[in-house]
């Protein structure tokens, strides 16, 4: 099955789930599909998928569960698939580190597109101009999908280090909440700015006391956030 990319689908709804693995397998990948989260948690351990796309309500356990679970040893791509559009819900799952959101009903084309831009960026075969960088203390690199904080490697999902390669690589410039929805979630993504602060938060509780260090990513109130450096 690894021989191509392995995407597991987790959905009890089986019209749903056909729909999603017809178009994928049409599009070449490798699929399996599970209806309850205790399935699919065992499913992972027993071969872990390249991404997995997650319902949310679930029986066994609910997505959050599983997504919860999954993190704990994994940091593979998972897009989280829901019949509910309330930002409290979206806000959790990418608080516990899920990579995009999408709300049920989809368009499947567009489900296809999605799988293949995280993957994309997370597989690294989208060869960026520069794939690393080095400040003091921290280092980045896009090509391993790797962060090292004083030394230490650090673990972000994919979305958390390529939120904070994007506003390292343009230090000192603001970017709104919107922009970086746009930069670095992509095609289009119809986010909340709550997104995007989560996010920060996240990588910022990664890296503690990082002012000492000569950078930062700072607030900037009611406009955005940017990678300040040169200022202690």
């Amino acid at each position: 099955m690894k021989d191509k990319p392995y995407i597991l689908i987790v959905d009890d709804d089986p019209n749903i789930a056909h729909l999603v693995q017809l178009y994928l397998e049409k599009e070449g990948f490798a699929v399996k599909v599970a209806a309850r989260g205790d399935d699919a948690l065992a499913e992972f351990r027993q071969l872990p998928p390249d991404l997995m796309l997650l319902d949310v309500m679930l029986p066994g356990m609910d997505g959050t569960q599983v997504l919860r679970a999954v993190r704990r040893t994994s940091s593979i791509p998972v897009i989280m698939l829901t019949a509910r559009d309330e930002v409290f819900d979206k806000v959790l799952g990418l608080e516990m580190g899920a990579d995009d959101y999408i709300t049920k009903p989809f368009d499947a084309k567009e489900m296809v597109a999605r799988v293949k831009a995280v993957l994309r960026r997370t597989q690294g075969t989208e060869e960026p101009e520069e794939d690393s960088l080095s400040f003091p203390g921290l280092s980045i690199s896009l090509k391993c999908y790797e962060v090292r904080y004083e030394g230490e490697k650090v673990p972000m999902p994919p979305k958390e280090l390529e939120l904070l390669y994007f506003l390292a690589s343009h230090a000192n410039q603001l970017f709104t909440r919107g922009q970086l929805l746009d930069q670095v979630w992509g095609y289009d993504f119809e986010g909340e700015s709550r997104t995007v602060d989560v996010h920060v938060k996240r990588v910022r509780d990664k890296l503690p006391d990082c002012e000492k260090h000569g950078w930062s990513i700072k607030t900037v109130c009611r406009r955005g956030y940017k990678f300040e450096i040169g200022k202690r």
